[in-house]
């Protein structure tokens, strides 16, 4: 059982990033575009690892939205994994994935 949507924060530094997580069709996006434009290339996978932790799967369900601000651009990456990562944890609430994070 999976409730109807969550908010959820992290943060880096004086980094934050608010991630919105609802019932959707697997569509996660950072700042109002897809998070496949994500620069450099080294940046992008370490936004991607609870998605490859969990399994594509478990995200096909679900469409985040992140909205991020403040501090610098590792800082501000490493804010939307934390954010990313609570926001399926507090979705789907399985305390299995808060372990597995």
């Amino acid at each position: 059982m999976s409730v109807e949507a969550v908010q959820t924060y992290g943060r880096k530094k004086t980094a934050t990033a608010v991630a919105y997580c609802k019932k959707g069709s697997g569509l996660i996006k950072l700042n109002g575009s897809p998070l496949e434009l994500v620069q450099p290339e080294v940046l992008k996978l370490k936004v991607y690892e609870p998605i490859l932790i969990l399994g594509a799967d478990k995200f096909a369900g679900v469409d985040i939205r992140i909205r991020v601000s403040g501090g610098g651009v590792v800082s501000q990456i490493y804010a939307i994994r934390q954010a990313i990562a609570k926001a399926i944890v507090a979705y789907y609430q399985k305390c299995e994935y808060y372990w597995i994070f």
